[in-house]
């Protein structure tokens, strides 16, 4: 068998090998444009187990060597590199230091999803850019009207509000800049509308989906983002490794006895924090225990931090959910129970 240790780059990779039948070893730079990737996989027996760091724009990669029956293992960059001991670092110690970690066992894999979940992970990442973009230009028709005396913040975008922007009094080059701006508006949100409506409809075809929807505040597209972001939940063994894992803990630097914390990490889905950040302000005004909590803590803590502790709330309890398969509010009872057990558990 073929053990493969890979430092991927988007123009080319540095593979360092190892054959455990007759003790071979070997090493090559592949250029990714010249094809030698490709030829030097096919011409791998299957199946080799490979190894890489989590890297971006790699799919390629991955699908190939599915194709082709390897068994590509992805693993945590922070920890391989904080197993790299010598401050020495090339492409070749890289690739040579992945492949020691599989032989040793001692490699940190993580999860990797499927095909099919990358791909509607594509459709939210695709009209979650498109609201960005949206956003963006609402927020400089906001400015317009700023700049000439009106403010309606939420209402210019009524029909009452739109008649106003359009009738304000501008300059030329003001005036175009405002017609641009609502074409450019109006074709975002024709692109958009059928986005939306593509993800309703994967939402109700998926059961976890449907679950946390029953949480009130959490709709199809949330609950679709979180089940695609999470893929197998029974990797987190506890609730604050999902907060973690989103990013919606502080930072912290304590030493000596005194603790010293900060702003949240933001490590993780970016797009996923900001759904549970929009979903948490709904379930505040519908969940009473939401809401109590989120008063509560408004009179000691900025709205801010509020919002971001109740996010991370419901980030948690929807990680229960999945855990346990029970809906809201069967779930508000055991959450946090230690002694309920858990689904698969002996």
């Amino acid at each position: 068998m073929m053990i493969i240790g890979c430092d991927f780059h988007p123009s080319w990779q540095q593979v360092c090998w190892l054959d455990t039948e007759t003790g071979e070893t070997g090493e090559q730079k592949l250029v990714q444009a010249a094809g030698d990737a490709e030829r030097f996989y096919r011409q791998v027996p299957a199946p080799a187990l490979i190894g890489m760091e989590a890297t971006g724009n790699c799919h390629w990669l991955v699908d190939l060597l599915s194709e082709l029956g390897h068994e590509l293992w992805v693993g945590d960059a922070a920890q391989i590199r904080a197993s790299y001991v010598r401050p020495q670092k090339t492409d070749k110690r890289d690739a040579a230091h992945i492949l020691k970690l599989l032989v040793e066992g001692r490699f940190p894999r993580i999860w990797m999803p499927s095909a099919e979940v990358r791909d509607l992970r594509q459709l939210l990442l695709h009209r979650y850019k498109l609201v960005i973009l949206r956003a963006r230009v609402k927020n400089e028709l906001q400015h317009l009207c700023l700049n000439q005396g009106v403010q309606r913040q939420h209402k210019l975008w009524s029909r009452a509000g739109q008649q106003v922007l359009r009738e304000l009094p501008l300059k030329p080059w003001a005036a175009r800049r405002r017609e641009d701006l609502l074409r450019l508006m109006a074709m975002l949100d024709q692109q958009i509308e059928p986005l939306d409506q593509a993800v309703k409809a994967e939402a109700q075809r998926d059961k976890m989906a449907l679950l946390l929807q029953t949480q009130p505040g959490v709709g199809p597209i949330t609950a679709l983002a979180y089940v695609l972001t999470m893929g197998e939940v029974s990797r987190f063994p506890r609730g604050k490794q999902v907060a973690s894992y989103l990013g919606l803990i502080p930072r912290e630097h304590s030493s000596g006895g005194r603790q010293k914390l900060g702003a949240i990490t933001k490590q993780g889905n970016r797009m996923m924090r900001m759904l549970l950040v929009e979903a948490a302000q709904a379930a505040v005004r519908y969940d009473p225990e939401f809401r109590k909590e989120y008063r509560h803590r408004c009179h000691r803590k900025p709205k801010a931090v509020a919002k971001v502790a109740a996010a991370r709330k419901l980030a948690i309890r929807l990680y229960w959910m999945l855990r346990t398969h029970k809906p809201y509010p069967e779930i508000v009872r055991i959450e946090s129970s230690p002694r309920v057990p858990l689904v698969g558990a002996s």
